[in-house]
């Protein structure tokens, strides 16, 4: 085990994360152990270049983070098929009780490509029919920019899924009720890894404004 290069890696990297967060001067974990009460609940890429954590530089303790494909929430469904972003919402809102859910989207989501080149990936079992959810941000796109660059159509689409994904939450009632009970707020971010910059979603004005800019040449 000790010989392959992944898990020489792993192990390495658990030293470091060893040494920062269980080393007695500051052992967070002395604390985490005994539960957690997290800031916010995020909803993110499961893209590799988009870890939430590390691209908000937060700590142990700080996210309840749900990662799938495109970071997609799909609608209030109570059946008896299988849920998993449905139960994992489920607890941190009517458990944890997170003040703040965000709908962390980005650039360059293969996700999104996959839905604006649907024809491309019909061979794929289960990618097409997770990303058909989001069909009306690819409406809303063709719609809004039929003479767009693919760019510029991706981007958009890529901002229209954050939107659908805060809409899709409100249909929780559970959701809902915690937004008028106790204040739950919603959020939307963006963020653009090709220049390094963050979007907030203004959703008075339904548009993505910069909330941290990109680092100057």
């Amino acid at each position: 085990m000790d010989s392959h290069p992944l898990l020489k890696r792993f192990s390495a990297g658990f030293q470091r994360f060893q040494k920062s967060w269980y080393c007695p001067e500051n052992n967070l974990y002395a604390e985490l152990r005994e539960g957690q009460k997290p800031h916010a609940l995020i909803i993110a890429c499961s893209d590799s270049r988009v870890d939430p954590v590390q691209v908000l530089d937060c700590t142990p303790g700080d996210l309840f983070v749900i990662r799938n494909v495109a970071n997609l929430v799909p609608p209030y469904e109570p059946d008896a098929h299988y849920h998993g972003v449905s139960s994992a919402l489920e607890y941190a809102v009517r458990h944890l009780r997170v003040p703040n859910i965000v709908v962390m989207g980005h650039a360059h989501c293969g996700g999104i490509n996959s839905l604006m080149h649907a024809s491309e990936h019909d061979h794929d079992e289960f990618l097409n029919v997770w990303m058909g959810q989001a069909q009306r941000a690819r409406t809303e796109v063709e719609h809004a920019l039929p003479d767009g660059t693919t760019e510029e159509r991706l981007r958009a689409c890529e901002m229209w899924g954050i939107r659908i994904s805060l809409d899709n939450l409100r249909t929780f009632p559970w959701i809902r009720e915690a937004m008028q009970e106790r204040n739950l707020a919603l959020h939307g971010l963006y963020f653009d890894m090709g220049i390094g910059e963050l979007l907030y979603l203004d959703q008075e004005t339904d548009t993505f404004v910069p909330m941290v800019r990109a680092c100057a040449s």
